[in-house]
């Protein structure tokens, strides 16, 4: 694996973040396979690329979330990166930075799957300690 800033791979991710940081849908849509799939640890998948771009316009601007790429590695057909997220909780209306990291899946030039790992104090509950709706077991994952 090689940390890069100059593979397609990362410079998709980049565009893929400024498309949520400015709700810009058709930007994001540049981006995606049309039946990409998002993992979270603290909600359902979203899957489909107009349900994961419109499930950004809507969610980002209520919390002021803003992404940024800190670090990649890219071994194809996927990229890791840690991220950080400039965002303002509701229950202190205080801006503070999370932090996380997400592995995505390639396909073509384009996002087919993103499976993110991120620890959010306000969200804390068993139930947030893996990826919703993946299948582990599948995917050859110890369970």
């Amino acid at each position: 694996m090689s940390q890069t800033s100059e593979h397609p791979y990362i410079e998709t991710i980049r565009t893929y973040y400024r498309g949520c940081n400015s709700a810009d849908v058709p930007l994001m849509l540049s981006t995606f396979t049309e039946d990409v799939v998002h993992y979270f640890v603290d909600h359902s998948a979203v899957q489909g690329a107009a349900q994961l771009a419109n499930y950004w316009k809507k969610v980002a601007p209520r919390t002021q979330a803003n992404w940024h790429l800190d670090h990649a590695l890219v071994q194809e057909p996927e990229a890791v990166i840690e991220w950080s997220m400039r965002w303002t909780p509701a229950a202190t209306g205080i801006s503070e930075i999370l932090r996380g990291s997400e592995w995505y899946l390639f396909r073509e030039g384009r996002i087919a799957e993103i499976r993110s790992y991120h620890n959010n104090f306000y969200l804390q509950h068993p139930s947030n300690r893996e990826l919703r709706d993946f299948d582990y077991v599948g995917r050859g994952y110890r369970v």
